[in-house]
């Protein structure tokens, strides 16, 4: 099995420490590739939206982000570790996640996440790592990961890993082990579908609302028969069947969506006369 391991930090700290207890259990069996910021992507996003209009490749940052996102889609696993700065994740690991905003499901997902899992370590001195946390899962979440699992730490009483009393010390490692275990376990042939569909059909319906009232030029394309195409990723594409009222109007079913090869099918470019409607279940 592929790891792919995105640290926030390049201090070998507490976070560290709680990250390799986690690896352990898989030493024997993964690829663990790792990624360590700001070092792997030393600039912020310029908020320049290339990656979502033009394509990933015209990023000024493409060397890091296209290398990093490789190792993203190859993984069977993928763990982002943090910890928590002000209630938050490190500014390297949001400089980072702002990259791949192309990758959210309203602009251009990638079908590959739709299966894989992932884990969110973290760790602060009294409070703040579940909101550090949540500054990660939302961008998993989002590129259509469904099974996440998180790991907040307290310490309590010390940042540094030795000062801490080993009460603390075997708590957390306790935990850290008994997770690795359940992920150590896993069948990774098998995806994580529970959720996927879920938010598929929420990406999509954003996706088509944010454009809903100036877009009304689609791309279609003919397998079987006819699709409207919503995104693309790679060699695939994400289709949905539609039908026309008797007015004329289009009307997509989100509902049963399909992914598609790209490299087959006839495609065509449609101006339709009004914006369409979009339901959720077929007529």
């Amino acid at each position: 099995m592929n790891i792919t391991v995105i640290n926030g930090t390049e201090k070998h700290g507490v976070t560290y420490r709680l990250k390799e207890m986690f690896l352990a259990g898989f030493s024997d069996n993964a690829n663990i590739t790792e990624y360590y910021l700001p070092k792997d992507c030393p600039a912020f996003c310029a908020g320049c939206t290339n990656c979502i209009l033009k394509g990933e490749q015209k990023c000024k940052d493409a060397e890091y982000i296209r290398k990093i996102e490789k190792s993203l889609l190859e993984a069977d696993l993928i763990v982002m570790t943090s910890p928590a700065y002000v209630f938050h994740a490190t500014g390297a690991m949001k400089a980072l996640l702002d990259h791949f905003a192309y990758r959210w499901i309203p602009h251009r997902p990638a079908p590959e996440m739709f299966g894989k899992r992932a884990v969110i370590i973290t760790q602060c001195l009294g409070s703040g790592a579940k909101s550090a946390a949540k500054d990660m899962k939302h961008s998993l979440s989002w590129w259509g990961i469904s099974k996440i699992e998180i790991f907040t730490g307290a310490l309590m009483s010390d940042i540094v890993w030795e000062k801490l009393p080993q009460k603390k010390q075997a708590e957390l490692a306790g935990k850290l082990q008994k997770l690795s275990r359940k992920f150590a376990h896993i069948d990774y042939t098998t995806v994580a579908l529970l959720g996927s569909i879920l938010m598929m059909l929420v990406g999509t319906m954003i996706k088509l609302s944010i454009s809903i009232e100036d877009k009304t030029r689609y791309e279609f394309v003919i397998y079987d028969k006819e699709y409207v195409v919503l995104s693309s990723s790679g060699d695939k594409i994400l289709v949905v069947p539609f039908q026309i009222d008797n007015n004329g109007g289009y009307i997509f079913n989100t509902k049963e969506y399909m992914f598609k090869d790209s490299y087959s099918g006839v495609y065509e470019y449609k101006n339709i006369e009004r914006c369409p409607k979009i339901v959720k279940n077929a007529n």
